[in-house]
């Protein structure tokens, strides 16, 4: 029997983004790559990313977390996922410990990220430094500039998609930016293409982002391992990065996405800080037939 039969599990959601809360922490269990699809395959617990918390690491820290997409692969970051981990560890009855004041510390496998809750369900995450450097974002092949990188979707004379700037918020991100709203673009056909292109090694989001104006940007996304999304925290990260190196934006800006509007904020000291809403919709416990085609 798997041992994530019976374990208790919250379904939230951020901006529509589908996060699943599980708790692991007492324990050395680990969730491998085929019991996140069956959770995944399951309506009840059906997530855009899996959220699965672990006993702390650093010192300070209180809890380390992993992030499951939904073919099973391990995502680096996810801003949305995260103000759901601060609900869970601040609010549930079950989760919650005693806290700091509305505070936490997260470790992810990029590095430390700090959350602050500014309302009852809302919650700030720094989501640390982007990284531009070719090798960094990474990117196959040497860019000295990766504000526009040489990417096209479409006739060579007329592409439908061009020039994308690279950025990775703990994961690869190419955005795209278009003159017209993305809604307008067959993104469920375009996404898988670029996702697994050559160029990027560890695959990459994909998206597609209209400026507004100079505090607004629109924005729709191919999320990496996971698809069409409502909702995708660190590609709103990485379009505010984005947009602002190309001086289309200021260094702060609201970000609309299918499921709503997150705040972006480039800081002085480079950190990109998220600011949004968090939303719980039921718990559960998973079945233990649920993995019973997953041993």
């Amino acid at each position: 029997m798997s041992p994530l039969a019976h374990r208790r599990f919250l379904k939230m959601n951020g901006l529509g983004n589908e996060i699943v809360v599980l708790d692991l922490r007492g324990s050395d269990v680990r969730v491998q790559p085929q019991e996140a699809r069956a959770i995944a395959a399951d309506p009840a617990s059906h997530f855009d990313q899996l959220m699965v918390l672990h006993d702390p690491v650093t010192p300070g820290t209180e809890a380390y977390v992993r992030i499951y997409n939904t073919d099973g692969s391990e995502a680096g970051a996810c801003g949305n996922g995260t103000r759901c981990v601060a609900w869970a560890m601040m609010d549930d009855p079950v989760m919650a410990r005693p806290l700091r004041g509305d505070r936490l510390i997260l470790e992810t496998r990029p590095g430390l990220l700090e959350v602050v809750r500014v309302s009852a369900l809302d919650f700030t995450v720094d989501m640390g430094t982007p990284r531009l450097r070719w090798d960094e974002i990474p990117l196959a092949e040497p860019f000295p500039d990766t504000r526009r990188i040489e990417l096209q979707i479409g006739p060579i004379d007329d592409p439908v998609l061009h020039s994308p700037g690279a950025v990775s918020m703990g994961n690869p991100h190419a955005v795209f930016f278009v003159e017209r709203d993305p809604e307008t673009y067959d993104l469920a056909r375009i996404g898988p293409l670029l996702e697994s292109h050559p160029i990027f090694p560890d695959r990459a989001n994909i998206s597609l982002a209209q400026v507004v104006d100079r505090a607004h940007i629109r924005l729709r996304v191919w999320e990496r391992g996971a698809g069409l999304t409502r909702a995708c925290g660190t590609a709103a990260c990485a379009a505010l990065v984005a947009a602002s190196r190309l001086r289309l934006t200021g260094r702060e800006a609201i970000v609309t996405l299918p499921g709503g509007d997150l705040t972006i904020a480039w800081g002085e000291d480079d950190h990109v800080r998220m600011t949004g809403p968090t939303e719980l919709e039921h718990e559960g416990t998973f079945a233990a037939s649920l993995f019973a085609g997953a041993a």
